[in-house]
């Protein structure tokens, strides 16, 4: 049975490939470690794709595809996909190689056709959406400087910034001052600082203290529940615009929640973005996402092989089963 498609699911935290068959048949998966390029080096990344690749092709028993589908963390701009690429195709894994950003596998996961928008929220915060006629809409989601705001990482600094406010008189009284000094058992802002300053706490934990955050937000804390509710507008802001790019807003098209922070379903986060849609997007139909992003890597390669709808479905089968 020839393999049709590699498909490759590289996130900054683990790696997911899947060799499937032209009929749709999952031959074999693998996991591995983080794509981390911006760290590492592209070659070095790539190292760890090629990795679980390689475990996958011996598992399959092929020893390469048609096709590469690859939705990769970090490629946030089309020269970075064209690099990103380019490395792919080196290592000789498919005679045809096309790399997207990991969101496209996350919105792809989540539709039966490539129709659709897509807003994840985890460590950051991204959206893309796609037409079925190749038409894309996304935007660079690389932090401040590309005038993103939200994401656990992004949750966690400001409200480490508000309680610090708090506790010194600078800021609005909030609970924060208290319950995220005591998540790592210590007794006030001023110490957590000088923890976090010294890395007597590694930078990395800094993610702990979202959970912290919406737990006060459910508490009823004013500032926690100012965030939860600033971070609904902004996942609805992204959607809606991807949305007026591709002419959908007036369409009902399914709007596709993922990543940590969303899937986590807290109810004011969940009723806000739902709430915002109703109102700037009527037509949208939100729905959070379950699915394996690796599905979405391999619906879109065989997207571009003309793959017929009961190939796709039995792949989808595999990773719903």
């Amino acid at each position: 049975m020839t393999a049709c498609v590699l498909a490759v699911d590289a996130g900054n935290s683990k790696t997911d490939v899947a060799v499937v068959a032209a009929d749709g048949s999952v031959l074999a998966t693998a996991r591995g470690g983080g794509f981390r390029p911006p760290v590492v080096g592209v070659e070095a990344a790539v190292d760890t794709v090629a990795d679980a690749v390689g475990r996958a092709f011996a598992a399959a028993g092929v020893s390469s595809v048609e096709h590469v589908s690859a939705c990769l963390a970090n490629a946030d701009f089309p020269v970075e996909e064209r690099q990103l690429a380019a490395a792919l195709h080196a290592r000789a894994w498919g005679a045809d190689v096309e790399v997207r950003n990991d969101t496209f596998a996350i919105l792809r996961a989540g539709i039966t056709e490539p129709r659709g928008v897509a807003v994840v929220c985890g460590a950051g915060i991204n959206c893309v959406g796609m037409r079925p006629d190749g038409r894309t809409a996304r935007f660079p989601a690389l932090g401040r400087i590309s005038g993103d705001w939200g994401g656990g990482w992004g949750l966690a600094e400001e409200a480490l910034w508000h309680a610090a406010r708090a506790e010194d008189g600078r800021g609005a009284d909030t609970d924060l001052a208290r319950v995220l000094p005591l998540h790592f058992g210590l007794a006030s802002m001023y110490a957590l600082i000088e923890a976090l300053h010294l890395e007597e706490i590694a930078p990395a934990r800094r993610h702990e203290l979202t959970p912290v955050l919406f737990a006060a937000a459910a508490a009823g804390d004013a500032v926690a529940r100012s965030l939860v509710d600033r971070l609904a507008d902004e996942v609805v802001s992204m959607a809606t615009v991807a949305l007026t790019r591709l002419d959908l807003l007036d369409e009902e098209t399914p709007v596709l929640l993922g990543g940590s922070v969303l899937a986590a379903r807290h109810p004011q986060l969940d009723d806000g973005v739902r709430d915002l849609l109703a109102a700037r997007a009527p037509k949208a139909v939100p729905q959070v996402v379950t699915a394996r992003p690796v599905l979405g890597a391999a619906l879109l390669g065989l997207d571009r092989a003309g793959a017929s709808p009961r190939v796709q479905e039995r792949v989808r089968a595999y990773y719903e089963a």
